[in-house]
């Protein structure tokens, strides 16, 4: 009874709003949803596409930096200029510095990240970028001209606000302008930028690799200007979110905005979309009222905070700090440091040809399926490299688990890198979507500084020293994160935000997600049954119960 008074209220209301045939409107725009199939949802919706492509695009400057800082510990010019001799190794930097260094983006993401919440619920995805890709140009400042670790501390944690903003908008964004039938294919392109960003980093990396000068680091730095020019004129002339706009009541520039994403849709086409969006809001509104990060935690919402946050936790967990990035055991395998950056290049290639191959995966299978799928198989793979550790020590087992680690990328970037950012976009609440994205980030780069903190311990030869046996300790959380998605991980393919609204509110088990039947406008269709179209402002409330 409580789902049908809210969706009745919110009809009234859509009403009082658009007109007496409002709600008729959105009903066929969420039924045309559902019927067009993706390659009609793209010709319709092209401009949404490559407008989601160009915003996230700013990720690819994550991408770029996080490789770029993990790759720089064993980077003979940068290790001799920023570390310290050890008699028999050579020069290194100690381990409280590489933890300090791989950890200062990561701090700066996490407030950076916070902030952008409150910012694009307030301003809006366009201003926030803009001022963000401002600071990223001044702050790069810093970690070119860093001239000791500490500076180069300072630059990190300061490039890490405006890379917290990139990371949450891209996904956000693609999700709030593309058609149901596009979101996973628009959101999990995030983690394809990302595979970029990686993918030309160690392609710097290697052709300076045997420079002996300062410029073989300072170059792999600068390169990252090219980004913040282009990307600040792209996104002065992007269309707004027009959930956004609607959420601000801003209903004619909300319509005017999916114009510009939409051209090819009719004026009829145009309203139904702008009428689907406000009754979604307005049927959010009736069960939280006012958006802050307390709503997050309120209700259904709280549900679908957890499973955002453990769904992007989930990458770390799976064991991505130790695996993703596999140059230790090139190195140890006898390669030169020139060779093993040649076949780091190579693994980072197979991740972006690993994410477009996630497309595929989800033609076929459910976002749940391919989310538990990679948990599973990850754990695999990080157990027989543990197994190969410690059954032998010669230089083919470092080979064999080397090539786990290849197989282990491959299999990431096909599963979990590419399908949590689907999860985070999708699964929140439209009015609290910038915020539950926002807070998922954050908790990804808490338990992201957690790896980091540990991921030294084991490997580096002045600590622990564990080698591959580390494999073990992230097998570990990797089966935990494994029972966590079995139960709790729902299937989000195929619903429309009105109908994830109401399946939440309902309570459904997350294993019966894409089982249950649902229809966001049965009690609406009733009462537009009882009256004809051209009445339908006469019908008072009591009729609709």
């Amino acid at each position: 009874m409580a789902e049908i008074e809210h969706g009745t209220q919110a009809a009234l209301q859509l009403q009082d709003k658009l007109g007496t045939t409002s709600v008729l409107e959105a009903k066929k725009a969420s039924d045309a949803e559902h019927d067009e199939s993706a390659w009609a949802a793209f010709k319709k919706n092209r401009k949404a596409v490559l407008w989601s492509i160009f915003v996230s695009m700013s990720v690819v400057m994550e991408g770029y930096d996080t490789i770029l800082i993990s790759n720089f510990i064993g980077y003979p010019s940068f290790a001799k200029k920023y570390g310290n001799y050890y008699p028999g190794q050579g020069y290194l930097i100690s381990t409280p510095w590489q933890q300090g260094i791989n950890m200062g983006s990561t701090v700066g993401a996490i407030f950076g990240g916070i902030l952008n919440g409150q910012l694009c619920t307030r301003f809006g995805y366009r201003k926030v970028m803009c001022v963000s890709l401002v600071f990223m140009a001044a702050f790069i400042f810093l970690t070119f001209f860093a001239n000791s670790l500490a500076v180069l501390l300072v630059g990190q944690i300061l490039c890490g606000f405006s890379w917290g903003v990139f990371a949450t908008v891209g996904p956000s964004y693609a999700s709030e302008v593309c058609p149901t039938n596009l979101r996973a294919y628009l959101t999990t392109y995030v983690n394809l930028c990302w595979a970029i960003g990686q993918f030309i980093a160690a392609g710097v990396m290697e052709g300076l690799i045997n420079r002996p000068d300062q410029w073989s680091y300072r170059i792999p730095f600068a390169v990252q200007w090219v980004w913040p020019v282009p990307l600040f004129i792209g996104c002065l002339l992007m269309p707004e979110s027009p959930w956004y706009l609607v959420g601000r009541d801003r209903l004619e520039d909300a319509k005017r905005s999916l114009r510009r994403l939409s051209s090819e849709r009719t004026e009829d086409e145009l309203n139904g979309q702008l009428a689907m969006m406000l009754h979604t809001i307005k049927m959010e509104s009736e069960v939280t009222a006012g958006a802050t990060y307390i709503e997050c935690f309120k209700g259904t919402d709280l549900r679908r905070t957890e499973i955002a946050c453990f769904a992007f936790a989930g990458q770390i967990l799976s064991g991505s700090t130790f695996a993703y990035v596999p140059t230790y055991f090139f190195e140890n395998a006898g390669l030169s440091p020139d060779n093993a950056y040649k076949l780091n290049l190579g693994t980072t290639a197979i991740a972006f040809v690993g994410t477009i191959l996630s497309w595929w995966l989800i033609a076929f299978f459910g976002r749940r399926t391919i989310y538990v799928g990679g948990q599973a198989i990850t754990l695999v793979l990080l157990l027989l490299i543990g197994i190969v550790s410690v059954s032998s020590h010669t230089s083919g087992a470092l080979w064999a688990q080397a090539a786990l680690c290849i197989i282990w990328v491959l299999v990431y970037a096909m599963t979990l890198g590419p399908i949590a950012y689907s999860f985070i976009a999708e699964i929140s609440s439209a009015r609290l979507r910038p915020l539950t994205v926002c807070l998922a980030r954050t908790f990804y780069q808490i338990v992201n500084i957690f790896s980091q903190v540990v991921e030294p311990q084991f490997m580096n030869p002045t600590a622990l020293n564990a080698k591959g046996k580390t494999a073990f300790f992230w097998a570990g959380t990797g089966a935990l994160m494994l029972i966590w998605a079995y139960f709790r991980l729902p299937e989000p393919s195929g619903r429309t935000y009105e109908e994830l609204d109401i399946l939440f509110h309902r309570r459904v088990s997350a294993r019966k997600f894409s089982a249950e039947q649902v229809d966001a406008y049965q009690n609406v269709s009733e009462v537009l049954k009882m009256e004809p179209v051209e009445h339908q402002e006469e019908i008072a409330p009591s009729k609709v119960q």
